[in-house]
């Protein structure tokens, strides 16, 4: 399947059936087919993909988040849009500035997001003629310049995003969990108040889901767009991770980060109900496969790694445990004869439960640099934000150029999974 661009020119940019029936007859065959049949979707000035949901999953990861903002201009340079953005913490942030703005806008906004929230909290930023050193240092000097701001980021906060508190809740004295943290996050509802129109947000042309952990139960709590509308709040529940960010109270229940029980909220979106074709943008912010440590600062952001990307391997490993039950479900109802199917409770059951829809799930993974030590998701400069941006960029643009990847499983194959890094190390390894 082809990726085919659409312009203002070909097609309508209205949504109900006289102009989707436009589009159709303007349309390449195979796309006006699938439109017919309800199994690609229809977005005006967007590109054509089989799929009846797009979804773009955001994990957390902090500072790490700017590779994510890269990703989506990726997909915007190509004219791919969600219908479902999916976030938790710093996912959740770009989340909002995404689904908050107009089309055209989100790629200026996200940068202008990521540009107020590298500046330090309170000091003078980084001279640009150092930035400029800095970004050509690697090894030692690297890792020394991003301890420095890390350090900064620790002390100041960061400009638009959270402040020290100036008095830290010693052990012993007793406040309610929106107090109990070492900064404030005031500073972020403001910049969310700025840069995202949550009028938009919650006018269903994306949904949106975010998600957290509510303190007092330990459960995992999933904020959507389908169920409720969302506000500040939300987002801000989203990414209080402690004791750095104080929870959020929300209809009374206090929240904290949802990366505390799961970093990566694929599972809902693989969960979604009724089933149909999807394709997942899945952005990921630290990856499970790594080189062996040397020291202990290497030995502290390997372990972040493997503890903040296993969901997404357990997430997609019981998605394709699921795939096969079903495959197995189907082939036993085929053993039953069609009068006695249609007539069992149990049996019409099954077979809704066992309907084949497909699963293309496109991971872009950041690749740690090795100078960037454990600090890194709280390393905010402007040098290293344009950096992870740039990564991000690259990778999404790397994926492109594999266009077959965006068609649907071969072989009716409910699960296919893509990767960039992967592919490329398979590459060098058939080489070598």
């Amino acid at each position: 399947m082809r990726i085919v661009k659409t312009t203002e020119d070909q097609i309508s940019s209205e949504r109900d059936s006289k102009a989707t029936q436009e589009v159709i007859e303007k349309a390449p065959p195979e796309v006006a087919q699938q439109l017919s049949q309800g199994k690609a979707v229809f977005q005006p000035h967007r590109a054509w993909l089989p799929y009846q949901r797009i979804a773009l999953v955001l994990q957390g990861g902090g500072a790490l988040g700017a590779y994510q903002a890269g990703v989506y201009e990726g997909l915007a340079e190509r004219g791919i849009q969600p219908s479902w953005v999916a976030g938790i913490s710093i996912g959740a942030l770009n989340a909002a500035i995404i689904a908050g703005n107009p089309p055209a806008q989100r790629v200026d906004r996200l940068r202008q997001f990521w540009q107020t929230i590298s500046q330090p909290g309170f000091f003078m930023e980084t001279p640009a003629i150092i930035q400029s050193m800095v970004e050509q240092w690697q090894g030692d000097l690297r890792r020394m310049a991003n301890g420095f701001e890390a350090l900064r980021t620790m002390i100041e906060g960061q400009n638009g995003f959270f402040h020290p508190r100036g008095w830290i809740p010693l052990p012993g004295i007793r406040l309610p969990p929106n107090k109990l943290s070492f900064y404030t996050t005031r500073a972020m509802r403001s910049t969310l108040e700025r840069f995202v129109d949550f009028d938009r947000l919650n006018s269903g042309e994306m949904r949106v889901s975010v998600s957290a952990v509510n303190v007092a139960t330990g459960n995992f709590h999933v904020f959507d767009t389908r169920d409720r509308k969302l506000r500040a709040d939300h987002f801000l529940a989203s990414a209080a991770l402690p004791p750095g960010l104080p929870a959020i109270e929300i209809d009374g229940a206090y929240y904290w980060d949802g990366g505390l029980v799961s970093n990566t909220p694929l599972f809902p979106v693989l969960m979604e109900r009724p089933r149909v074709d999807t394709i997942v943008f899945q952005v990921d912010l630290f990856s499970a496969r790594g080189r062996l440590p040397e020291d202990l600062i290497e030995a502290e952001a390997r372990r972040k790694d493997i503890m903040f990307s296993s969901r997404t391997r357990a997430t997609t490993d019981y998605a394709q445990e699921l795939s096969h039950q079903r495959r197995l479900m189907r082939e036993l109802l085929e053993l039953i004869p069609e009068a006695q199917r249609r007539d069992n409770d149990w049996c019409r059951q099954a077979a809704e439960e066992s309907m084949v829809s497909q699963y293309n799930i496109i991971n872009l993974i950041y690749q740690g640099k090795p100078f960037e030590g454990a600090t890194r998701e709280f390393e905010f400069s402007a040098v290293t934000m344009r950096d992870h941006w740039a990564s991000g960029l690259r990778d999404i643009r790397q994926t492109c150029e594999h266009p077959d990847w965006f068609d649907l499983p071969a072989h009716g194959a409910e699960y296919a999974t893509h990767d960039v890094h992967r592919a490329v190390n398979r590459s060098a390894n058939r080489r070598a």
